[in-house]
């Protein structure tokens, strides 16, 4: 708890200068540094208490280790245990990341209405949140929860949700679409893209017609591929495809995969475990719909804010896809979160990067619905 506080008072001593936090890339949305960037104070209390964290997880695990059976297991026996220890440790998984920053019902306070409710994804109903802002709501925004196509959901996203409703003016919705490695490549982008259909049929009718993407990390994935399907005629085409800190490129590499590869939240060997997860044929791996940047024509897609973490190995995925887009005539802004980590819009209640940066998602998705 010493460190929640910490990092609470970090945010406040941080506040003011939140928007130093930020830049806008001058140089074409190129990173030239060779050597790691340090991340800001809110950041490194955060991986501190992580490593804390899980010291204290494994001197458990150590005092509670027993002697191994000496007696011969049959090979039967062992698969079915590892099948039983992989289950458990998604549950755990699961369990653990689907936990918000900030409690559920007080990010409630500020809009009108949360409704749970079901919606259409690509196998059957799916679960799924609709926050409605107060005011004249203006257009609709379909948010894509990151997670590595593996973890995350409804109460980690929530938070988020409830702030980009409110800034944006929008209604949103965000489904909680299949996972990996249960539900592989493309079970996640095609209940995405059924989700959107649904979102576009109910904005017709009751917010002006227009709709956006969003997402984050794995999110973004889902979110930049509704926009490429929307441009191959599969879907209405949106407003705006707001993508943080995307997974965009698959198994190409980066230099931020390397200056950011370990220690930084997010880390080289946890990207390629969740791509092992969600891709089960070796051929799914250069799929248009798992790898987005790889898109030969990007002519005619929808306009993009790319908002990316200095500290984040993904970061140089974001930073290439923007340029990509520019090239090809795509309206692109782009914005680095200076000394940012990985997954600091889930953290937004105490760190002033998630909150600035959710904040100009969400003045871009109202400009994007103002007639």
């Amino acid at each position: 708890m010493t460190a929640l506080y910490l990092l609470a008072w970090c945010a406040l001593k941080e506040h003011k200068k939140e928007k130093q936090r930020f830049m806008v890339d001058p140089s074409g949305f190129l990173h030239a540094e060779t050597t790691p960037v340090r991340p800001a104070l809110s950041a490194r209390l955060l991986l501190w208490w992580i490593r804390w964290q899980a010291q204290r997880r494994r001197k458990h695990s150590e005092a509670d280790a027993t002697t191994p059976d000496p007696l011969p297991v049959p090979e039967e026996a062992v698969e079915h245990t590892q099948e039983q220890a992989q289950e458990a440790f998604l549950k755990a998984l699961r369990q653990a990341m689907d936990t918000p920053s900030f409690p559920t019902r007080l990010s409630s306070v500020p809009l009108r209405k949360v409704y749970a409710l079901s919606v259409p994804g690509a196998a059957g109903l799916m679960p799924a949140r609709l926050y409605i802002p107060h005011g004249r709501v203006r257009g609709a925004v379909l948010y894509l929860h990151g997670g590595g196509f593996v973890h995350c959901g409804l109460n980690s996203h929530h938070g988020i949700c409830c702030r980009l409703a409110r800034s944006s003016g929008a209604a949103v919705l965000m489904p909680d679409y299949r996972l990996a490695p249960e539900h592989p490549y493309p079970a996640a982008a095609d209940d995405a893209l059924a989700a959107y259909r649904w979102l576009a049929d109910l904005s017709r009718q009751y917010w002006g017609g227009k709709v956006a993407v969003a997402g984050d990390s794995a999110g973004g994935n889902l979110a930049a591929v509704v926009a490429q399907d929307a441009k191959a005629g599969r879907c209405p085409q949106p407003a705006l495809q707001l993508l943080y800190y995307p997974s965009l490129y698959g198994a190409e590499t980066f230099p931020s995969h390397d200056l950011y590869a370990e220690g930084y939240f997010l880390s080289r060997r946890s990207m390629e475990w969740y791509g092992d997860q969600y891709i089960a044929r070796e051929e799914d791996w250069t799929s248009p719909r798992f790898v987005p940047g790889h898109q030969p024509d990007l002519h005619g897609l929808a306009p993009a804010m790319i908002i990316t973490a200095e500290c984040d190995p993904m970061r140089d995925e974001g930073a290439a896809y923007a340029r990509a887009l520019t090239a090809a005539g795509v309206p692109v802004q782009y914005l680095c979160c200076r000394g940012a980590v990985h997954g600091f819009l889930n953290f937004y209640s105490l760190m002033p990067p998630g909150k600035f940066a959710l904040r100009r998602g969400g003045r871009a998705l109202r400009k994007a619905f103002t007639p």
